[in-house]
């Protein structure tokens, strides 16, 4: 069974989707939902991730999905995080 992380301000969890979409879009991937993009980025890397349960994946494969998308929303939080401290 996924394991569902939940955000520590469960208010911002549609701020978050937001911003995972911007910055998903500037990759290139154009989910009309945010929560889809993992099937984009998926398809993107030839691993078989389909909706529902996906127990024949293996631990590289899924990190390689989360890891893309994860991965991209940090640098994104850096990169506007030290263009804020050289204002």
């Amino acid at each position: 069974m996924a394991r569902r992380r939940r955000l520590l301000v469960p208010e911002a969890e549609q701020a978050v989707n937001q911003f995972k979409g911007q910055v998903m879009a500037k990759e290139g991937f154009k989910a009309s939902n945010p929560e889809n993009v993992k099937y984009e980025v998926a398809k993107d890397l030839h691993v078989p991730f389909k909706k529902g349960y996906n127990g024949h994946l293996t631990s590289k494969q899924a990190g390689e999905v989360g890891g893309k998308i994860g991965g991209s929303m940090v640098k994104e939080m850096i990169r506007m995080a030290q263009q804020n401290l050289n204002k």
